[in-house]
């Protein structure tokens, strides 16, 4: 399989506006419903929002029809419309929706916007239950608040290591991937005097921290918020281990200098250029083209007390006002069902949350090491300010970046000026 090349200015800078992931509990109000379905076939109107998914509008289109009239088959009395909305100001557009009483019945939200919506929105839980016996357990954490499944699981991404195999031969250390903090930091000298860097760090403000510095909070074994919700918790010794290791590959020189303060067109990076090691903010699919499939490694995550990594899920959110409630449900459940789930990723050249739905890519080596690690990704603590405490943690990392604060003042900077938010 030719893996797609993908652009990643959207991975990194847009992210923060098309979903960068968070889940687990604190920090949301769940919908005041968990609605039971009724017996027998629904009946009613359904509007369904989405976003493309699938790159091809043709094929995104058609998936959705079929749906739509497989649906219909066992509901006739159910009209079912999908709406393919685009990325750009999808938050904006559904908030003012909502507000206006012309929002969707069903809507495509990803981990971190289910707290934002959730006095919106009615748990799942009675509809899916068909659907939730090979569910991976991470997957159904990412859209759960306060016990409460608040989406419906459809897709899952992961963002594991990648390793350039071409930049390992050239120093002399073939196959020699790291999987931990310090195989990472012992590798460093080597790759610089090589002429090349360990790995990247996007460190501009407006990058997400989901892919930059979260997963390295976590594998120190640390979390952005407290378990609770109520303040933040990065301001941890965890957290000051993260943005010291981060701290220390900017200050030997082992990273891209530029990609500390700027986001300049991947191409232009050192990344692009194949100068670079290992990289856990790139997938597969983004290096690939640059570097040579057969010199893409995936790999598991590194490891410092754990080895974990980002990983998104995309679910279908039921609108608690939705006019038709119980045919909304039961469309919802029918959309997400494992079959649809399969052919859906595969489609998107994503994967599906659940267990029985695996080897979506047949021989595809990259793609199977991919799904691999998809049980050891999370998107994060759940909590409706995760944006906002990522707009004001991300300047002190960078702060600590550039040296202009330690990373234990960076911290507690950020944490002093973040836990307003929450109180």
């Amino acid at each position: 399989m030719t893996m797609p090349k993908k652009h990643v200015v959207t991975a990194i800078a847009a992210i923060a506006s098309l979903g960068a992931l968070t889940a687990c509990s604190g920090g949301g109000t769940t919908g005041s419903s968990t609605p039971v379905p009724s017996d027998g076939a629904a009946s009613g109107s359904v509007t369904m929002w989405t976003y493309p998914v699938i790159a091809d509008e043709a094929a995104h289109k058609k998936f959705w029809d079929e749906q739509i009239a497989e649906f219909t088959a066992e509901n006739p009395d159910v009209d079912v419309k999908v709406e393919i909305y685009p990325w750009a100001g999808r938050d904006e557009t559904l908030a003012t929706g909502i507000a206006g009483g012309k929002g969707p019945d069903v809507v495509y939200l990803i981990p971190d916007q289910l707290p934002k919506y959730a006095k919106s929105l009615a748990a799942v839980d009675n509809y899916i239950t068909d659907n939730t016996g090979d569910l991976r357990e991470n997957a159904a954490k990412s859209v759960s608040i306060d016990g409460a499944m608040m989406g419906a699981p459809l897709i899952m991404n992961s963002k594991p290591l990648v390793c350039n195999a071409a930049a390992f031969d050239a120093i002399g250390e073939p196959g020699n991937y790291p999987a931990t903090w310090d195989d990472l930091m012992t590798l460093a000298p080597k790759f610089k005097d090589a002429g090349y860097d360990v790995t990247n760090y996007w460190g501009a403000v407006d990058a997400t921290l989901n892919e930059s510095f979260y997963p390295l909070l976590w594998q120190a074994g640390g979390s952005v918020f407290s378990e609770d919700g109520t303040k933040v918790a990065f301001d941890s010794p965890e957290g000051v281990e993260a943005l010291q290791f981060v701290t220390d590959l900017a200050e030997g020189g082992f990273v891209e200098k530029d990609l500390l303060t700027t986001i300049p067109a991947f191409e232009q990076t050192r990344t692009a250029q194949g100068k670079i090691a290992c990289t856990w903010q790139q997938g597969p699919g983004d290096v690939a083209s640059f570097w040579g499939e057969e010199n893409t490694v995936v790999l598991p995550s590194l490891k410092q007390a754990e080895s974990i990594g980002y990983g998104t899920v995309g679910s279908l959110a039921l609108m608690k006002k939705a006019e038709n409630l119980d045919a909304a449900g039961k469309w919802l459940a029918f959309a997400t069902r494992p079959e649809a789930s399969a052919e859906y990723a595969k489609a998107a050249g994503w994967f599906t949350p659940y267990t029985s739905q695996t080897g979506l890519y047949g021989d595809d080596a990259t793609m199977a090491a991919l799904e691999a690690t998809l049980d050891a990704t999370t998107s994060g603590d759940l909590n409706e300010k995760s944006r906002e405490v990522m707009g004001i943690l991300a300047p002190e990392i960078q702060a600590a970046l550039i040296g202009q604060k330690t990373p234990e003042q960076a911290m507690k900077d950020a944490a002093a000026a973040a836990n307003p938010l929450l109180g």
